[in-house]
């Protein structure tokens, strides 16, 4: 397992629009296999508790972008080698998951409270009034909040390809990840920022639009992935041995 400190990323490498373009000539010769990984993955991903199931799903998926780039032939059982990386992905993931239901659960408690004693309140002077501006400062408080986890979420834009390409633990995956992407921030949250534009593009064309173009945004951040650390050789493509205590 390699250790974090020894893995070197550059700062202020990644180009967001190169990366998405990068992103598409990734994909378009295998298009729809790749369309069939990611949306499997997500499937799948969706399953378990705790996003248990998405840490090695996310492994497969970067496992057949980072193959790809490297000219060698990727099939859809690709998917399932991310089971190869499942306790550092799933370290990973309980990592980044921890903090948002922090955020989030107490915001949906106090909302939740909130509208019950302005229901309670308004049975005495019958009036909207109160219920509205619940459910308004509610929405304002939302847009908040998804903003917040999606700065959170930049932090760890790195830390399944860190796991996958160079065999790093959870937890120094997401030690790295947070390394690189300070030195990279605001091109990765214009990565972010312009994968989600693609993705409500694809929405606004029909609701389903949003997968046909997810191949092309997640192997934007492969890319980006590269541009900040470049590829491993190929024989340090294995899976992290389990931690040590």
């Amino acid at each position: 397992m390699t250790n974090y400190a020894d893995v070197s990323f550059r700062p202020a490498a990644v180009k967001p629009v190169e990366c998405l373009k990068g992103g598409w000539e990734l994909v378009k010769s295998q298009y729809w296999l790749f369309l069939g990984l990611t949306v499997v993955g997500m499937l799948i991903g969706a399953l378990g508790p705790l996003g248990i199931l998405i840490g090695p799903m996310m492994c497969g998926i970067y496992l057949a972008f980072f193959n790809t780039r490297r000219s060698a032939p990727i099939e859809f059982g690709i998917l399932f080698k991310g089971f190869d990386y499942f306790g550092q992905s799933f370290i990973a993931t309980l990592i980044h998951t921890v903090p948002i239901m922090m955020i989030v659960l107490p915001v949906y408690l106090l909302f939740y409270v909130g509208l019950a004693v302005t229901v309670a309140t308004q049975r005495d002077n019958h009036s909207s009034g109160p219920v509205i501006a619940v459910f308004v400062l509610f929405c304002v408080v939302f847009l908040v909040i998804m903003f917040l986890i999606m700065l959170l979420s930049v932090f760890f834009m790195f830390s399944f390809p860190l796991i996958v390409d160079r065999g790093l633990s959870g937890i120094d995956a997401v030690k790295l990840s947070f390394k690189a992407v300070l030195a990279n921030f605001w091109r990765l949250l214009g990565l972010m920022f312009l994968n989600w534009f693609v993705g409500l593009l694809g929405l606004c064309c029909c609701v389903v639009g949003a997968y046909f173009v997810m191949p092309a945004t997640l192997a934007a951040t492969a890319i980006a992935y590269e541009q900040v650390f470049g590829l491993a050789g190929p024989n340090q493509n294995l899976p992290p041995r389990p931690p040590t205590f």
